[in-house]
């Protein structure tokens, strides 16, 4: 089974694979630090714990080994700027994108870079026919992201109750297909 990079090089900063539990300290660290930044939009913050974030490390690993879904650190100078992650959806050829930066590193275009760096690795596995980013419909930063890198906004959805504290109860879905390769006209002869 094909697998993307385990580190993406992005310029300034990187993504990079996380490695169980040995990334314990700084992922909860991470989460320590951005949750102010975090608990309006992602309703996991509230589940937040030293236990959960040791879960999803485990499972980030298990889920990378079985293809599932690809977790990122988003590295910058050795320490850790944020997260990013694209993973299965409910059709066999759909997958989504998810992605959270520390609040120190937010309006410098980190997480438009990173998910164009992470469309380009899905898109070079063969089982990715699109991609799909949701964000609630107030959380416009988050959909910037998308709007950016050239996702067609293809649906809204109500989300009864919403979710986390500042969410709308609507659920902004984007996607963006797979390129068709560009093919040579045939030529005539004559």
């Amino acid at each position: 089974m094909e697998r993307p990079k385990q580190i993406i090089e992005c310029g300034d900063f990187a993504l990079r694979r996380w490695w169980g539990q040995s990334d314990f300290d700084l992922a909860f660290r991470l989460i320590e630090e951005s949750l102010d930044h975090l608990r309006p939009w992602m309703p996991w913050v509230a589940r937040h714990s030293e236990e959960k974030t040791r879960d999803f490390l485990v499972k980030s690993d298990a889920k990378w080994d079985s293809g599932d879904a690809y977790n990122y650190a988003i590295t910058r100078n050795g320490g850790l700027i944020g997260m990013c992650s694209t993973y299965r959806g409910a059709e066999p050829q759909s997958w989504y994108m998810g992605y959270w930066l520390h609040p120190a590193v937010t309006g410098q275009g980190i997480a438009t870079r990173a998910t164009a760096a992470m469309v380009a690795e899905a898109f070079a596995l063969p089982d990715v026919a699109y991609l799909e980013i949701a964000h609630d419909l107030a959380n416009t930063s988050s959909g910037a992201v998308p709007s950016r890198l050239g996702f067609t906004e293809v649906r809204r959805e109500q989300v009864t109750p919403p979710a986390a504290p500042s969410d709308s109860g609507i659920d902004v879905i984007w996607r963006l297909e797979r390129p068709t390769p560009v093919t040579a006209p045939p030529t005539l002869t004559i």
